[in-house]
């Protein structure tokens, strides 16, 4: 089962998202937080699989709430949901750790389809948000990049560690985290540098990170 966190200040829209999902087999939400200090504590305590994260709240917003779980549940996946297309909302949203970012009125079984990847590690955009991302990336060099619109500082040093050679158990005693953190690490950015194995992301770190 995958283990859901719906967050969003609206309580029409959150507790009918919140039915939707609990109808797919599945998918079991086990909680409801209607800001974002809200999310970061249940996150605390109820270790979430997915949080469907709202971007603009009051008291936290959803890049302070995402950064903040991301700082310390590295495996606990986000994904941004937002009625808004700002390119700027995005670029913060994937900088602070999300793992997508979707509009609201996307259809049902897209969202579904979306939650199940993001799960799985997979990065997720809406079709109408995702041109602009790869725009601003073309317009870049692709260290800056990356850094600025797609992977954390510590994800960061992550690939730094990868393109040197370092396996898991070596980057962990380096950066101090456990070999399962630095597995959900590599997990991402694979994904996020949308490279199909670990000698591909040895391969570009060599190419734009490594001096």
């Amino acid at each position: 089962m995958i283990r859901l966190l719906v967050v969003d200040d609206h309580s029409i829209f959150r507790q009918g998202l919140s039915a939707l999902l609990s109808i797919e087999d599945d998918f079991v939400v086990i909680g409801q937080a209607a800001n974002g200090q809200e999310a970061i504590e249940l996150t605390e305590t109820l270790q979430p699989d997915v949080v469907l994260m709202d971007m603009r709240m009051p008291v936290c917003d959803g890049v302070e709430a995402t950064r903040e779980i991301h700082r310390r549940y590295p495996f606990v996946r986000i994904l941004i949901l937002s009625m808004f297309e700002d390119s700027d909302d995005v670029q913060r949203s994937l900088q602070a750790g999300a793992l997508g970012y979707l509009l609201k009125n996307t259809p049902d079984e897209q969202f579904v389809g979306a939650i199940r990847s993001v799960y799985l590690g997979y990065a997720q955009l809406s079709p109408s948000i995702a041109p602009k991302v790869f725009a601003r990336l073309q317009c870049s060099p692709p260290s800056s990049a990356v850094s600025d619109s797609l992977l954390t500082p510590r994800e960061l040093d992550v690939l730094r560690l990868i393109g040197k050679g370092s396996n898991n158990r070596e980057i962990a005693e380096a950066l101090h985290l456990t070999e399962g953190t630095v597995r959900n690490y590599v997990t991402r950015i694979l994904s996020q540098l949308g490279v199909r194995d670990r000698i591909q992301a040895v391969i570009w770190a060599q190419q734009h990170l490594l001096d």
